[in-house]
């Protein structure tokens, strides 16, 4: 009889891991975790454990500015999660196995004073300089308009592309298209690889806050939804867009928000296809369930809470909102990562 995240990996579903620690890569691959990803507060969360003082402490002697440390630490966790997976990246010819591997959040940040162009030169230099070498790493670029401006030359040069910070389908389809007219231009589509976070759990966030007056049935579904819709897109392009590998959507944010909810709700509604990043709490949850999940990917609510959710949701808010906030969550962990940095390298200093 199979476990409750074997069922879900049985009826479709590639797992990645939402951290890579490494002890949480092992546990996770051993209950069928296939890939992971990384992000600053992942970073910060595994520093505060003391479990890596030593490797930090020597990277510390060797960069005087925190930035180039904590990149230095980020890029060594890497490569060690990337190490774990990389038999599923081989068993697969490159359509599963990898880690994410986020670029710099503050090149967002307003105090930074970036123009928009600047920020796109940035992309493309990190993107190229963090990917170059790994066949298994993936770079996160967020759906920002400098993000997406970037996507195209990375795509061009190689790079495969994690798009996070997807809420709308208009962002999903910037960022398809950029993408898309970058492979074109290689000269061969046989390692192109593209996927696109949709972030799930925060769309729900914010229907609580500012669409009050959806219905009961409506309410707390506009997440699974909206998700749901870009999945049946991305299905549709691909299917008269053929590649040698899969261009997938991650169902990203895929961790409860609503005490009253499931810890499982959108793992099992979003269950059946593409990806699904789920934190390392949220697999423990589902595992521990005792259910048995299959395919539901495919299937939408009744046709009436499509229509209340069309009515009453303004998409275009929605988008402004969320990515006003996600901007501010983007950066404001990088900041906190070089705070503790700085911190640590008092504390671990030979002076001290």
């Amino acid at each position: 009889m199979s476990s409750p995240l074997q069922s879900l990996i049985a009826c479709g579903t590639k797992l990645w891991l939402d951290s890579i620690d490494p002890d949480l890569v092992r546990t996770n691959r051993e209950l069928g975790a296939t890939g992971a990803t990384s992000n600053p507060v992942i970073i910060s969360d595994l520093i505060k454990t003391g479990r890596f003082d030593g490797a930090l402490a020597e990277l510390l002697n060797q960069h005087s500015e925190d930035a180039d440390c904590a990149w230095a630490l980020t890029d060594q966790l890497v490569r060690q999660a990337q190490a774990a997976f990389e038999p599923d990246w081989e068993k697969t010819g490159g359509d599963d196995g990898y880690v994410s591997f986020e670029l710099d959040p503050l090149l967002e940040d307003e105090e930074k004073g970036l123009s928009h162009e600047e920020r796109v030169k940035q992309y493309i230099k990190l993107g190229k300089h963090w990917s170059a070498g790994h066949k298994n790493r993936m770079i996160k670029v967020p759906a920002t308009p400098a993000g997406i401006g970037a996507l195209e030359e990375l795509c061009v040069h190689g790079v495969t592309l994690n798009v996070t910070l997807i809420f709308t389908p208009s962002q999903y389809r910037a960022a398809r298209e950029a993408i898309w007219k970058g492979a074109q231009r290689r000269e061969s589509l046989s390692n192109f690889k593209s996927v696109y976070s949709i972030f799930v759990s925060r769309v729900d966030v914010y229907t609580k806050k500012h669409a009050e007056q959806l219905s009961d049935s409506a309410q707390g579904q506009v997440g699974i939804v909206n998700a749901k819709r870009i999945w049946f897109e991305n299905e549709e392009f691909w299917k008269s867009h053929e590649t040698p590998l899969q261009q997938e959507i991650i169902f990203a944010s895929t961790g409860t928000k609503d005490k009253s909810d499931p810890p499982w709700k959108y793992v099992e509604a979003l269950a059946g296809s593409d990806i699904e990043t789920n934190p390392p709490e949220t697999n423990e949850a589902v595992e521990n369930s005792g259910l048995t999940f299959k395919r539901k990917v495919d299937i939408m609510p009744p046709e009436e809470v499509l229509r209340e959710i069309d009515a009453r949701v303004d998409l275009r808010h929605l988008e402004e909102t969320l990515m006003e906030e996600g901007i501010v969550k983007f950066a404001n962990p990088q900041k906190a990562l070089l705070e503790l940095i700085a911190s640590k390298r008092q504390e671990l200093s030979p002076a001290s």
